[in-house]
Formats: C-alpha cells, structure tokens, sequence
C-alpha cells in the first residue's frame, strides 16, 4: 500500500474539521461562502506548515486546483455577456411571450422540467440550458404567481436531466472515458437509472404544480405580454441565437465557439432589428447587463440582468473553491481515503456504493464536479476490473454521483453557477431539484436489489 505523508488518521480529522468549519460558517453563522472557503485555505495552509510542505508545494497545489477551472470560468463569463445581450436584442422576451401562450398553470412545473430536460438533452449543457430557457421559465413562473425556489427546482432539475442523458454533455463523456467504456454503451446502462429518476421527478413536480390550479390572472398575464411588445422586439427572428445554440449542437461545436456564435448573431441582430443602443451603449450592456425600464416593475426586476460582472461573484467563489481543493489533491488527502476504503470492498455493492458516496464526498468537500468524476474514476477502476464489475457499472456510478450532486452543494461550481445566474440562493431551491435526489437514490436502490455477488 502506498504511503502518503499525511496519515489516515489525520485525512479523516482534516476533512471532519474542514466540513464543520464551512458548514457552521454558512449555514450556522450565514457567513458569505466566499470567507468561509478562505478560512478554510487559511486551515489547510497551517497544516501544510505543520506537515512542513515547501511553499513551492502549496504554490504549485493551488495553481493546479485552479487550472482546472479556467474553461469553466471562461464559459460562465461568456454566458454573462449572452444573458444580456439576449434580453436586449428580444430573444429571452421573445420566449416569455410564447411561453404565456399555451401556459397552463397547473401544468406549468411539470412542464418546465420536461421543456429544460429536452433543451438540456439537446444542447449537452446544463449551464446553458439554466442561462436561457431557465431564466425564461423564472420569469414566467414568478409572475403568474410560483415560488421562485421551486421554479428553479424544476429548471435545475430538468437540465441536469438533460445533462445526464446527452451524448453532448462533456461530464457524460467524461464518465465513460474515465471507465474505459464505449459512449453508447454507457448511455444505455445509464438510461436505467435516468428514466425512473425522470418519472419520479416529474410526478412530483405534477403535484406540486396542482397547488397553484386556477392560479392563472389572465389580466395579469395580458398587461405583462403588452409590455414585453411594447418594450422589446418579439418575433421569430429573434430566436435565432437560440437556434444557433441547437445547431452547434448537433454538429457537436464546443462550448466556446458556440456561445461566441451566438452572442455575435445577438449583436447583429441587435443592430439590424434596434436603434435604441449605440456602440458604447452596447458594451456597457455586455459588461454591467441589461437594465430593463418598461415601467411594469415585476418586468424590470426580471429582466435586469447578466452582463460579464454578473458573473465575477460566481467566478471569485469558484477560484477559492478549487484553490482548495488543489491543496486536497496535491496533499494526496482525497486520494488517501480512497485507498483505505478497497480494503472494505467484498462485494459488487459495496464497490459500487463506495465509488457512488466517494463522488457525493469529493462534491462537497471539493465543490467540483469534473473532479468527483475523475478521482474516483481513477482510484476504483482496477477494482471494477480485479472484481469483474462490468465497467459500464463504474460509468453509471460517476454519472449519477458525480455531476448531479454538485448544484446542490452552495461552494459547488454549479450551484455557485445557479445562484449567480437565476439570483435565487441554492439553500433555497435546494428542497425541490428532486433529481439531484432522485438519480443517486435510484442508482443506491438499483445496486440494492442486483442480487449476483462479485467474485472475491
């Protein structure tokens, strides 16, 4: 067995103490997440003193854990500036005024998470589906009435469905390349576990949705459609940014280039269809975001949003969280724990289990969701082997474990990423993303109930 510098003993006391310090902090004292990670560095920095690590160690460790997150940082300033300019040009209006069309208000939380499920499937991207029909659907719920918490349950939910099932999705990709498996092939094993989740999910958003039956103020309804025509140019053109999004999809264009797409054809459209935005005027919208001033206050409050700055809360709270956890990987303390745990495996389900609650573990302590794909992935692979567990089985576990859990943690990249975008605080919608739940309780139950042992 290999031998790290830091014991078992302490990896356990380190990441026990590092828990109840962020927690407490947060949720105990309602601390801003941001200081208490950085407390949390400050803690882990002494015990590097204490284990006498060279500075060069810690300074390589925290750019690592940083490195790792230039795209994703990238990609969310980009979607700031795609938000803006989205609303400016029409296009998330645009949606809204279909969207009142055929709205029904007992079917409307349902809907949303099956609507954000399809885009998400489509698209591959979780982030993209919340930044676009997931900030339409907020605006349209908060104002025929629904809590926003749970609206951005059933968005978070359906998109990370979507996710979770697209052959797009880059941490779909990630967990059969981890696994050494065919996509396809792990699509298929992953559909299992998807599908039951889904139809439980949208069960309880159809019972939830029933609360607000007969809710529906058509005048209401009618004096806000009024406003959006009246202040916003509305048509199909201008759903071609969207369009745009789909189409890149299919030819399977990376994130980058897509979001730069579209936020060109916006700007083009901006110009063609508007005269109400000169140059400077534009820029300050793709920086500081879109001010909205209809008059209809609900409006305003809505659709006064993004911009790059918009994002710069989420990134900076990022940054700390994987400079943390560069210090956690590079300490070999996550990748000590692990290898303790192979001693308690006999069995398929216990493998399986310990892959599944390594993942949920490496989320919360971590907050990133490619990691608690990758660490895991590498440190029980050759279990799955030497076991014989097919390795669509460890896909399948880092799939429903991995990325689905991460909205659900407030320091996680994506629940930093869902607050930061929709302004509504994860400890909020968290009661009501039921898939975040559902999938990795359905993958338990289905190991549960597999009765063939693994060879010992």
């Amino acid at each position: 067995m290999k031998k790290y510098q830091v014991n078992f003993n302490e990896a356990v006391f380190l990441l026990i103490t590092l828990l109840l310090m962020i927690g407490t902090s947060i949720i105990g004292f309602g601390i801003p997440a941001h200081v208490a990670i950085l407390l949390a560095i400050g803690y882990l920095l002494l015990f590097a003193v204490y284990k006498r690590f060279s500075w060069d160690f810690v300074h390589d460790a925290l750019i690592e854990g940083v490195t790792s997150g230039i795209i994703p940082m990238l990609i969310f300033i980009l979607i700031g500036a795609l938000i803006s300019v989205w609303i400016a040009v029409g296009t998330i209006p645009t949606i809204m005024v279909l969207g009142f069309s055929f709205l029904s208000v007992k079917f409307f939380m349902p809907t949303v998470f099956i609507v954000c499920g399809i885009v998400g499937g489509a698209v591959g991207s979780s982030f993209t589906t919340i930044s676009t029909i997931g900030i339409a659907f907020l605006g349209m719920g908060s104002l025929i009435g629904v809590d926003p918490a749970l609206t951005t349950g059933a968005i978070v939910s359906g998109a990370f469905l979507g996710n979770s099932i697209s052959p797009l999705s880059d941490t779909v990709n990630l967990a059969a390349a981890i696994s050494e498996v065919d996509l396809f092939e792990h699509l298929k094993n992953t559909y299992k576990t998807a599908i039951p989740a889904a139809i439980l999910s949208f069960g309880y958003f159809l019972v939830m949705g029933v609360r607000y039956d007969g809710a529906l103020d058509s005048t209401g309804i009618h004096a806000i459609v009024n406003t959006l025509n009246a202040n916003f140019s509305i048509s199909f053109v201008e759903l071609i940014p969207l369009a745009i999004l789909f189409v890149c999809a299919w030819k399977k264009i990376p994130a980058i280039p897509t979001l730069l797409l579209s936020i060109c054809a916006s700007l083009i459209l901006l110009f063609f269809t508007t005269n109400h935005f000169s140059f400077v005027e534009t820029a300050d919208i793709i920086q500081n975001g879109f001010v909205a001033h209809t008059g209809n206050t609900q409006v305003d409050e809505l659709l006064s949003r993004g911009g790059i700055q918009s994002m710069m809360w989420s990134v900076s709270l990022i940054i700390l969280a994987l400079a943390l956890g560069g210090l956690l990987v590079k300490m070999e303390i996550i990748e000590c724990l692990l290898q303790r745990f192979e001693t308690a495996i006999n069995s398929r389900q216990k493998l399986i289990f310990i892959t599944m609650m390594s993942s949920i573990g490496i989320n919360v302590l971590i907050g990133e969701q490619y990691l608690s794909i990758i660490l895991p992935g590498k440190s029980f692979i050759n279990k799955f082997k030497e076991k014989k567990v097919p390795l669509t089985m460890l896909s399948r576990s880092l799939n429903d474990a991995g990325s689905v859990v991460n909205p659900l943690i407030p320091w996680g990249v994506s629940g930093v990423f869902i607050s930061g975008t929709l302004g509504i605080a994860t400890i909020n919608y968290l009661p009501y993303a039921v898939f975040c739940y559902a999938l990795p309780l359905v993958s338990f139950f289905v190991t549960i109930m597999s009765k063939k042992k693994t060879e010992k």
